[in-house]
């Protein structure tokens, strides 16, 4: 039964990702360059972000998917920290469709 739920709650992260509406994206478009602390752009390179980190992974590269770059928003991997308690579902919902869009997914 747990895993229905997940399941259920992943595919639609992964759905609205794939339909994020304008808003949405710009929000995660600002919390990646600007507004999360720290900023995603500071350590990672995204190029519709005009950023060039070289700290954390080229997401254009890597193209990570909707529900990786959730699992490390919300759990932190290596030196990048967890934002569970920085950013809202909401604002962590929006950063990922943005990556998710921005590298082509």
């Amino acid at each position: 039964m747990k895993f229905a739920f997940a399941f259920a709650g992943l595919s639609l992260l992964v759905s609205s990702a794939a339909w994020a509406n304008d808003a949405q994206l710009q929000r995660g478009k600002e919390l990646f360059v600007s507004k999360a602390v720290p900023a995603c752009a500071v350590c990672h390179t995204l190029k519709d972000a005009g950023s060039q980190g070289a700290i954390g992974p080229n997401l254009d590269e890597l193209k990570p998917s909707a529900d990786r770059i959730m699992k490390v928003l919300k759990d932190g991997m290596g030196a990048m920290p967890s934002f569970a308690n920085s950013l809202s579902q909401e604002d962590m919902e929006a950063v990922t469709a943005y990556v998710v869009k921005s590298t082509g997914q």
